[in-house]
């Protein structure tokens, strides 16, 4: 997210003569209200001061240290940005809420570090914009894509380097086009020689013979079959090329996904990514194959039409070409409310689509809650926008076209009144009219499609500046290159880590830990703590902002991610089963085990007898999400799932949270099972879970508070004291 904004050169000369030569400019943010009315106006935020200046004019100037509660409030139709000043909370500045909001909510932690800390160094933010700096519209959604400012030229240029190795096969149906246009000219002059020489001879000559007349009508055929047969090899060569293209970009596509970091997939819904790896790549794949190809005959058709025709006959090449400006004038003036129909009707698809997706998502939060009836309506309200702008769009063109084709018309009104006459005076074969007839055709054919180029052109052009997006960007979390494959013990050193999603937003200050091989765990604090953010740090879902964390002596940095992940085994509160078989979800960590393996990992996580007591056993389908199965069993599979492949290092993440007694008890001989032998890090809200965990790391609002055994903490009387005597009195409540 931008923060630092270019000073116009009368507010640059007005800040520099009002800050200290000792002051260093750290961010720049535009507001544009000002005693309610619309402004261009900046605030310029030193190390030590911020100033309001506006028109080369300095308005007011307040010092940092000293102040304090920065933050922003939405008011109505604008938001403040405010600061206690002196004791007395204080309007700095006032700004529309769309564009810059996000923006002064930084800034107002920024101003919060300047003034409680000497850091010199500005903080930055990785939160994608949502407007184009260019021209100032949205961008797509959930991208960082102005339809109306893309490059088009490096879009081909993407385009064309990745069809290398297909160019030959994509070509064919541009050299097919060719002899088509060539043979669509060809017909007519056939034609025309057939009726003049062979039907109604110019002047009442003598008609030609009949074999040359055969003759002429063999070669006409001759030509439609020839054209139609290589109408069917283009076909099939497309349908060719059209699927390994597909396939190129959809594998291409899905193994950059799978390369992405989990912030950078976050950040995007599944039914954003989803269309673009479907939806998106179909809009390419159509216009390559098919649309392109179409597009090159219907400008071709047009220019050769005008050269042959200028060439026969000066005076109706003229009369042809007399609508054309009308026309373009007539598309140019309508063009502006096309583009902002299409583009509205597109928005309002888009929106029905993600709301839909949503609530398929949510479907059993759906019924739980009883609000069938209301998200029928949702959806159909979003739908009869959507009907009701496309009955809109289809008016306008069924009034638009029928306007166009009457404006065409003329040229060939004009082109029948003086080649009739023509005709009359045998000065001109019926032929020739007619072939003139139908170059004016061919030539007002692409006129009738022009109103369509430019939105085709930008769909393809927003749907394949989404694809590069996702091809281009640079995963967050990457392998050196040359990284380590090490077989991992267990020995995990936590050095002196900070961590934050936002780096001036600390989750995880200066924690350090020594966790020995073979160790359990407990990982312990109030919810917020930052327990989540360790393990996944561990399992290297993201990167420590500073310090490092080591296993085995080796930094988890230098060790290839899949090497690293494939020895950790993941037990999550939240149980994901995949659709498929019970056998099929076990093994997913091994895809290659044994059944004698999926049996015995089944057992050691206490799920063996349940699953033969069903139907199909291990074939049993599990549904979607694994929805058809108890969490208790969902979660059983979960831990057979974790140890199959025989993890060094095992991490539960709340394994037993919200089940019942019985089915805890179960679980938790599962666990005691699987933490044999292996370094496991073990989070519970509930402290009885933890009650075999060798040591307990206790969190406190992102800081390491104690780290010790359970008698050490307890005699300590700290945090994990208090939690322990809050649920213990919990219990006692309740019984």
């Amino acid at each position: 997210m931008k923060l630092m904004y270019e000073l116009p050169e009368k507010d640059k000369a007005a800040f520099e003569a009002a800050s200290g030569t000792d002051e260093k400019l750290m961010y720049c943010l535009p507001f544009d209200v000002y005693k309610n009315k619309f402004v261009d106006g900046f605030m310029a935020i030193t190390d030590k001061k911020i100033y309001k200046i506006l028109n080369g004019e300095l308005l007011d100037s307040f010092a940092i240290q000293g102040s304090g509660d920065f933050h922003t409030e939405v008011m109505y139709g604008s938001c403040g940005f405010y600061a206690s000043i002196d004791g007395s909370m204080t309007l700095l500045c006032q700004f529309m809420s769309g564009r810059n909001l996000p923006r002064y909510s930084v800034i107002a932690k920024a101003c919060e570090i300047l003034s409680e800390t000497d850091n010199r160094e500005p903080i930055t933010n990785d939160t994608p914009e949502r407007f184009c700096p260019t021209c100032a519209r949205p961008f797509v959604r959930n991208s960082t894509i102005c339809p109306y400012c893309i490059d088009k030229k490096e879009v081909y240029r993407k385009l064309w380097a990745m069809t290398k190795g297909l160019r030959l096969m994509m070509s064919t149906p541009f050299f097919v086009s060719a002899f088509h246009v060539a043979l669509s000219f060809i017909n007519p002059w056939i034609q025309a020689t057939v009726i003049n020489n062979y039907l109604l001879p110019i002047g009442g000559g003598e008609r030609g013979p009949v074999e040359e007349f055969v003759g002429f009508v063999f070669l006409i055929v001759g030509i439609d079959l020839f054209s139609r047969v290589l109408g069917v090899t283009s076909g099939r060569i497309s349908a060719i090329t059209s699927g390994k293209f597909s396939l190129m970009l959809k594998s291409l596509l899905y193994e950059k996904i799978q390369a992405l970091s989990l912030s950078s997939i976050q950040r995007r819904t599944t039914g954003e990514l989803m269309g673009r790896v479907s939806g998106d790549t179909a809009v390419m794949q159509s216009f390559i194959t098919s649309q392109l190809p179409n597009l090159f005959v219907q400008i071709a058709s047009f220019f050769i039409g005008f050269v042959v025709v200028l060439k026969m006959n000066p005076l109706i090449c003229m009369f042809i070409f007399i609508p054309i400006p009308l026309v373009v004038y007539i598309i140019t003036v309508f063009w502006k409310y096309i583009r902002v129909r299409n583009r509205k009707s597109w928005v309002l698809g888009t929106r029905a689509r993600y709301l839909l997706h949503d609530i398929l998502n949510g479907i059993r939060v759906v019924k739980s809650f009883g609000q069938e009836e209301r998200e029928i309506s949702r959806f159909k309200d979003a739908n009869v926008k959507v009907s009701a702008q496309s009955e809109s769009n289809a008016k306008m063109f069924d009034t638009l076209f029928p306007i166009l084709n009457f404006a065409i018309r003329l040229g060939s009104y004009l082109i029948m009144i003086y080649g009739n006459i023509r005709v009359f005076d045998g000065r001109m074969g019926l032929g020739t009219l007619h072939q003139f007839n139908a170059y004016a055709g061919i030539v007002y054919a692409p006129l009738l499609r022009i109103t369509s180029i430019p939105t085709m052109l930008s769909q393809f052009l927003t749907s394949s500046s989404k694809v590069f997006e996702i091809l281009e960007e640079e995963p967050e979390v990457r392998d050196i290159d040359l990284p380590l494959d090490i077989k991992i013990e267990g020995d995990i050193s936590i050095r002196d880590i900070t961590f934050g999603y936002q780096s001036y937003n600390p989750v995880l200050e200066n924690i350090s830990a020594e966790i020995k091989a073979g160790e359990m765990i407990g990982i312990v604090g109030h919810s917020g703590s930052g327990k989540t953010t360790l393990i996944n740090l561990i399992m290297r879902l993201y990167d420590v902002n500073e310090g490092a964390i080591v296993i085995d002596d080796v930094n988890i940095k230098d060790i290839s991610q899949t090497a690293l992940r494939s020895q950790i085994g993941v037990v999550l509160q939240e149980t994901f089963l995949f659709s498929g078989t019970i056998r099929d979800n076990i093994r997913y960590s091994k895809p290659y085990a044994t059944d004698e393996e999926v049996i015995r990992a089944a057992r050691v996580a206490n799920a063996h007898d349940f699953i033969i007591n069903m139907s199909e056993g291990y074939n049993t389908m599990v549904g979607e999400k694994g929805y058809s199965l108890s969490g208790g069993e969902r979660q059983r599979i979960a831990i057979a799932r974790a140890i199959i492949h025989n993890p060094r290092i095992l991490i539960l993440d709340e394994a037993t949270a919200s089940l019942d007694t019985e089915t805890e008890k179960l679980i938790q001989d599962a666990l005691n099972k699987l933490v044999a032998n292996r370094t496991t890090l073990a989070i519970a809200h509930r402290l009885s879970t933890l009650r075999n965990a060798d040591r307990l790391l206790v969190l406190d609002h992102g800081k390491l508070s104690e780290f010790g055994t359970h008698n050490e903490l307890l005699d300590n009387k700290g945090i994990y004291y208090k939690l322990v005597m809050a649920q213990r009195k919990m219990a006692h409540d309740v019984v």
